[in-house]
């Protein structure tokens, strides 16, 4: 028995919870798929699988040899990675998993940068606003907003956004600039649904140094994030999106931002990929450029806010 060979078709099963979806990834009969398995079952006189008509699942044996398996072979992997393509050359085909902002405003206009830095890469950009699941999907790598608790990942924090009411200026010059949140009473708000519970999202305001909560109703919710902004871009309204979002319509004159001393940090932006990518260098490669995009984005449009003025009731924390 190739045991090496075994240990990788029994993780493609485990993760893919199907014998037969693990055959069609490794491009395997499921015979062999199963032979395979069978064959490390006896080798370790422990059953690793359940196997039912429906579904496979893992024994408690199973999940234990799981865990060590996994990190055996994600370093021998990076041990394969550093031989054979060096620490300086990434090569081969990197599949990339973005949210949808990031991607359109940040990554797609710089990969022309990025590919010729990288002959060697052949990108698989995908653009969602889902979490998916790095391993069954096969993605290398990807960029995550908001924490990462998955055991399996290993997750690299690259920025910390913050978010911008923002408003046309047709739309103020009618509706008249807010100085302060309570001022946003009144105003046509347009907010974003969260995509778990269908509820809109609550906005936040930056008070004697507390987040706090703007309970007032929205004029329209949508559930695309760039909605919003292009419906306040229309002067349909305000909306409060990420500072990433909202660049380009501002440079433009197509938005104004309002309440910017009042603006709260937005969830942090990681760049994630499985333990089986550690010390890829083409994943590291990716990892990077992200990093220095974002970087180069906070230096055009900066995080830090000034003190807001005192709000009368306010209580310092």
């Amino acid at each position: 028995m190739d045991q090496l060979a075994a240990i990788r078709v029994f993780l493609r099963v485990a993760e893919r919870g199907s014998f037969t979806q693990a055959a069609d990834d490794l491009q395997l009969s499921r015979a062999v798929v199963s032979h395979h398995v069978a064959g490390l079952e006896r080798h370790l006189g422990a059953r690793l699988l359940g196997r039912t008509t429906r579904r496979v699942t893992l024994t408690e044996a199973g999940l234990e040899y799981l865990g060590n398996c996994r990190r055996i072979v994600a370093e021998l992997d990076a041990a394969d990675e550093a031989i054979r393509h060096g620490r300086e050359r990434p090569e081969g085909r990197l599949r990339v998993d973005v949210p949808t902002t990031f991607g359109r405003h940040l990554l797609v206009p710089a990969l022309p940068a990025f590919l010729e830095r990288f002959p060697g890469l052949e990108l698989d950009v995908r653009m969602n606003d889902r979490v998916v699941d790095l391993e069954a999907e096969r993605v290398d790598v990807a960029v995550r907003v908001g924490s990462v608790d998955h055991p399996g990942l290993i997750a690299r924090p690259i920025a910390r956004p913050r978010m911008a009411t923002c408003g046309s200026p047709q739309y103020l010059a009618r509706f008249g600039v807010p100085a302060r949140p309570e001022d946003l009473e009144g105003h046509q708000l347009l907010g974003l649904s969260n995509p778990q519970t269908g509820r809109p999202r609550e906005w936040t305001m930056r008070v004697a140094g507390r987040d706090k909560p703007v309970k007032l109703p929205f004029r329209a919710v949508f559930d695309s994030p760039e909605a919003p902004v292009l419906a306040a871009v229309a002067g349909g309204g305000l909306c409060h999106s990420l500072n990433l979002m909202v660049r380009d319509a501002i440079a433009a004159g197509q938005l104004q931002e309002v309440l910017k001393p009042y603006a709260t940090e937005a969830a942090p932006i990681y760049v994630v990929y499985p333990e089986s990518q550690r010390g890829s260098a083409k994943v590291r490669a990716f990892a990077d450029f992200a990093a220095e995009l974002m970087k180069g984005f906070e230096r055009a449009a900066p995080v830090a806010r000034a003190a807001p003025p005192a709000v009368a009731g306010d209580v310092a924390p």
